[in-house]
């Protein structure tokens, strides 16, 4: 929740910020009496309602917040032509001449507006297309398409694309492609030179970051007009079709405050006159209003998605508390303590202690890998198969090993567990131990007073489903206890960055042993709680305690 407000707040401060510059251009231009106001902000005020009424739609303020973002992006290239104008020019006594000067200075100042107007008009088209692109899941590509008709046409050049970058795969890749372009990369030697082909190949390919034009012009951050692709030894030459043969080349990173997310590319063929300075300073203009836009769709789908997962989080959360038991059910001969502490957003500790026959009382502690409902289906698998396989009277490694095919098989989705099973025969006070991945299991002895780890780390449940688990057997005393606890105890920070660690536990333990289970586990907690103090915890965090009888 806490997050949440504060994205709410710097989204705020921004389009404040972004507010007081529009303001300080208004004024400059209302002093110098540049221009009259635009329609541009009668677009703007729709924006703006349809933001708001959008976000009581959808019940969350996000739309509202971009919707503002939206609109002083629209203004601010406006306002920004209008404080960078001419005041009026002051009458003179010589009025005939004055009136002569203004008229020589007409057309120039006319063709000029004209211009600049025209780039307006095209920011306002991409910002328009942006917003629009909010909307569908097609949006991005739709935008990216009319991007680079745009930059085509605006350029006069035979061919353009749009390439964005994916910094997690360090791979730039094309996303939108239309007319002429020679690819300047070596084609695939068993690719037929055919246009529709080659076309194709074009259309879908991925380049990465290194021994590529497109990836060099990524990483350096610095547009660059190529006059003749033929002298130049980073294009490939893919000839001797004449279609294949590159001409002038402009490409231009597109970048949101200094960071590349992407190119646009632009080809003339051989046969025409190479680009001209003032088409590469257009190119440059209009990528820089296409990066606006583009940076504007993927904020927006990053609060988007940060909103769902919160809402997905917060039902895997409530359904898990519904998953571990409401109450500690009377254990004969022997006492139980456990506290699970779980952190918001996270679905991940599952426990359960299962009554399976006379002589088998069956405790589990789970760690399940991942967040939100992925993690949550696992944790309902596992509980499912859990709760039938211990009736059967299979040991805890056979019955670990049984569970982890049944969830092995599922390849639908990435899923692991560590797991650890200790089944209790009450009559015997014999214990069958057996555990999956790093949850370890401890044994404090009262004859030796010596409190030990007798887990070994194994392979999560979910990775290989020929895995085969090993049980262990311990006979027990009264006044022996065993503890498992998931990672996220072991590894919770301080202040300092310092792990609570498994030391920390097993000294509570045992200077606490002669304490029933349930005032042991309580110690625990309490000593867990004052080493961690204010410091925020990113895992769930979970501990059983059994005490012989």
């Amino acid at each position: 929740m806490y997050s949440n407000n504060l994205l709410l707040v710097i989204e705020l401060a921004a389009a404040a910020g972004l507010l007081l510059v529009v303001f300080v251009f208004l004024i400059i231009s209302k002093v110098r009496r540049t221009a009259k106001i635009s329609f541009i902000f009668f677009l703007i005020l729709i924006l703006m309602t349809a933001g708001i009424v959008y976000s009581i739609i959808k019940g969350t303020p996000g739309y509202m917040v971009f919707s503002v973002f939206l609109s002083l992006l629209l203004m601010t290239p406006y306002c920004i032509l209008l404080a960078s104008g001419h005041s009026e020019e002051k009458h003179t006594d010589q009025r005939a001449s004055e009136t002569a000067k203004q008229q020589d200075q007409l057309p120039v100042a006319a063709e000029i507006s004209q211009e600049e107007i025209q780039l307006l008009d095209v920011n306002r088209e991409f910002i328009v297309q942006a917003s629009e692109a909010f909307s569908s899941k097609t949006g991005l590509d739709t935008l990216l398409k009319n991007i680079n008709s745009k930059l085509i046409q605006l350029c006069h050049a035979d061919g353009g694309a749009i390439l964005l970058l994916d910094e997690f795969e360090d791979v730039i890749s094309v996303r939108a492609f239309d007319g002429d372009f020679p690819p300047p990369y070596k084609l695939p030697r068993e690719l037929p030179h055919k246009k529709t082909h080659i076309d194709a190949n074009f259309r879908h390919a991925q380049f990465s970051l290194h021994d590529n034009l497109f990836g060099e012009i990524a990483l350096s951050g610095k547009p660059e007009l190529i006059k003749n692709a033929q002298t130049d030894s980073r294009i490939y030459k893919n000839e001797p079709e004449n279609f294949l043969k590159n001409g002038s080349l402009v490409l231009v990173p597109l970048k949101l405050h200094d960071t590349v997310i992407g190119l646009s590319a632009l080809s003339k063929s051989a046969e025409e006159e190479p680009f001209t300075a003032e088409e590469f300073s257009t190119a440059v203009t209009v990528s820089d209003f296409a990066s606006s836009a583009i940076s504007c769709v993927y904020s927006f789908q990053e609060v988007s998605e940060h909103t769902e997962l919160n809402k997905e989080a917060d039902i895997a959360a409530r359904v898990q508390k519904s998953l571990l038991p409401s109450k500690i059910p009377v254990i004969p001969a022997a006492s139980v303590g456990l506290f699970s502490i779980l952190s918001e957003n996270v679905c991940g500790d599952y426990y359960d202690i299962i009554f399976s026959r006379k002589d088998r009382i069956s405790f589990i502690m789970a760690d399940i890998a991942g967040k939100g409902m992925t993690s949550l289906m696992i944790m309902i698998m596992i509980r499912a198969m859990l709760r039938l396989i211990v009736n059967t009277t299979q040991p805890a490694g056979k019955i670990l090993s049984w569970a982890n095919h049944g969830i092995s098989e599922e390849t639908a989705i990435d899923h692991f567990a560590s797991l650890s099973l200790i089944n209790y025969n009450s009559i015997t006070r014999e214990l069958e131990i057996a555990t999956g991945g790093t949850i370890p299991i401890l044994y404090y002895s009262v004859k030796t007073n010596e409190i030990k780890k007798i887990s070994t780390p194994s392979e999560p449940i979910g990775v290989e489903k020929n895995t085969e688990y090993k049980t262990a057997l311990l006979k027990t005393s009264p006044g022996d206890i065993l503890v498992t606890c998931t990672d996220g105890l072991l590894e919770s920070l301080n202040a300092r960055g310092i792990q609570y660690s498994l030391e920390s536990l097993t000294n509570v333990v045992k200077t606490n042993h002669q304490l029933s289970a349930r005032d042991i586990s309580n110690k625990v907690k309490t000593d867990f709680l004052k080493f961690c103090g204010d410091t925020a915890q990113h895992d769930d965090q979970s501990l059983l305690v059994i005490k012989i009888q």
